[in-house]
């Protein structure tokens, strides 16, 4: 099951090094909602591996501002605390995996 972020939650999880992947959403975006179930599939396929969460920016601004997320839904992919990948819009699973690939 794919974590629920805040602000200060998905800072501490970026800190940590391991490798990060951030879903950026809205209870009003449909794309958003769409992509809902392709995020919990990577959660329970990559769940050890990889730390995968959602953040919803109305709620929580803060990380959606210092990385410049400016189009929901966005898909950010961390590992040793640095951003390594972006997606943006609603994306196939194979396309996620990918990115995912490139920071284990």
């Amino acid at each position: 099951m794919a974590l629920e972020f805040t602000d200060q939650t998905a800072l501490e999880a970026i800190e940590s090094g391991n490798p990060v992947v951030i879903d950026f959403w809205a209870t009003w975006c449909g794309p958003c909602i769409k992509l809902g179930p392709i995020v919990e599939e990577l959660a329970e396929k990559y769940a050890g591996q990889v730390t995968i969460g959602k953040l919803n920016i109305d709620d929580n601004d803060e990380v959606a501002s210092t990385f410049r997320v400016r189009n929901i839904p966005t898909v950010l992919f961390f590992k040793d605390g640095e951003l390594k990948e972006r997606s943006v819009g609603l994306v196939k699973l194979a396309d996620l995996e990918n990115k995912i690939a490139a920071i284990l």
